[in-house]
């Protein structure tokens, strides 16, 4: 006679609640998602998707060398629906894995609407069930009421920063005899426009930012803000000083127009540029580009009067313009373990931005684990935890492990995984050494703990 599974419930239909899903209902558990989308808005999604990538459509280096490369390639063995379907609508992006990510996220939707194991159900879900195994994704976004929840289940006061999104240009409306197309030290295709400022232009455009009209934070105020270093507001990295945005997302370093010759020769010196800002294609056919770094706060009517004076974009069409929203997220080293589970309840489970991991692909991994781990928790199997040797188990022992005290969201890097056994003096030769090992302890995790319940 064959056993019935208990179902699994699954909050939150952003990367990591659709990766949960999709893993857990793969391992033959089934599994209820909710989403509160299209009956209760977000303040920063535009549709009810799945997995909707709001700030930007790309998920970071593509290289399996580069931090957020080997998290790609991990989650790629691990059979990630996030990730193999990424791979299917990816777009030119040079060295990132960009999609074009409204195809994206109808496919993800489709899919688990599709699996005869996945109830969908559109509604708000304001408290944790009180029984069964649930994964807990609501994201940086998590609602009031939500929030207060777990609030009185975990007894911890929030900590919460502020994050914002790029604006979104219509590509006719670029100045391509201004605009040109490179990446940056020929990695990869051109698949950057380029628009190029002289110092005047470049002092006038920061002056204006230092001046613009910010709009105003509804739920939240800005003095109260914590601002996550790694997705800062253009117009507060202009105010931290004048070449800030040079050594940041406007910095020349490395691009040059392929119209003026040999950027190195002596004669073209004077012809390079004082600052660039760059703009990455947000979908295959080239329509649209996002302003990459240009995170902001500014009220629409200011950022259209202020990117405007941008070379080549003086006729720039904005079809979004950047927001800014507040995230949410827990202490996750006084709740958590490294298997994702809460502490005070395994059979809670979290997932995504919502546990303190910074960027698409960590929520996605977050979400692998968890629906891992709930599936298998559904079938009567020990959790698992991965490897420290890899991206995802050194992400996940960090949120564990880390000081409560200082805790900050954390994106991959190789800084939080353990050192080599024999120091490698060249960066991009020790990155190389650090993958290697990874995928390495990777596959041999794989064939002695992974199954059956995820990959079978």
């Amino acid at each position: 006679m064959t056993k019935t599974l208990p179902s699994v419930t699954v909050i939150g239909g952003g990367l990591a609640g659709t990766e949960a899903t999709w893993q857990i209902a793969q391992a033959g558990v089934p599994v209820t998602l909710y989403e509160m989308r299209p009956i209760q808005k977000s303040p920063a999604h535009h549709t009810a998707d799945l997995a909707e990538l709001v700030c930007s459509n790309s998920f970071g280096a593509a290289s399996s060398d580069r931090a957020a490369g080997l998290l790609h390639e991990e989650l790629r063995r691990l059979q990630s629906v996030i990730i193999s379907t990424a791979d299917q609508h990816r777009v030119p992006a040079g060295g990132a894995l960009a999609v074009d990510r409204g195809v994206f996220s109808q496919d993800l939707t489709q899919k688990l609407a599709e699996h005869p194991l996945v109830t969908f159900r559109r509604e708000p879900l304001d408290q944790i069930p009180s029984e069964g195994i649930t994964v807990l994704a609501t994201g940086p976004l998590t609602t009031a009421a939500l929030a207060t929840e777990l609030q009185q289940f975990t007894g911890l006061e929030y900590m919460s920063f502020f994050d914002a999104a790029s604006p979104i240009i219509v590509g006719e409306s670029i100045n391509q005899d201004i605009a040109f197309l490179a990446s940056r030290y020929d990695k990869g295709e051109a698949a950057y426009l380029n628009c190029p400022m002289d110092q005047a232009q470049y002092q006038a455009f920061r002056a204006a930012l230092c001046e613009a009209e910010q709009a105003e934070l509804k739920d939240f105020e800005l003095e109260t803000a914590k601002f996550f270093e790694g997705c800062l507001p253009i117009e507060e990295l202009a105010r931290r000083g004048e070449d800030t945005m040079r050594f940041g997302p406007l910095k020349p370093v490395g691009l040059f127009d392929a119209r003026l010759g040999d950027f190195r020769a002596p004669e073209n010196k004077g012809k390079r540029p004082y600052a660039v800002v760059q703009l990455r294609q947000e979908d295959k056919q080239g329509q649209l580009w996002n302003m990459v770094g240009f995170q902001t706060n500014l009220r629409w009517g200011e950022q259209k009067r202020v990117f405007r004076m941008i070379p080549g974009l003086e006729n720039a069409e904005f079809v979004r313009m950047g927001v800014m929203h507040r995230n949410t997220f827990l202490n996750s080293p006084e709740l958590l373990e490294a298997t994702l589970q809460f502490k005070k309840r395994p059979t809670l489970l979290a997932a995504g931005q919502l546990i303190g991991t910074e960027g698409y692909t960590a929520a996605a991994a977050g979400g692998w684990l968890a629906g891992t781990n709930a599936a298998r928790l559904a079938q009567g199997l020990t959790p698992l935890t991965l490897p420290e040797t890899t991206m995802m188990g050194a992400l996940f022992e960090f949120i564990h492990s880390a000081s409560p005290k200082h805790f900050q969201p954390m994106p991959p890097n190789f800084g939080i995984i353990p050192p080599l056994a024999e120091r490698v003096r060249s960066k991009k030769e020790r990155y190389g050494v650090y993958r290697d090992r990874s995928l390495t302890d990777l596959e041999q995790w794989r064939e002695e703990s992974c199954r059956p319940a995820a990959l079978v």
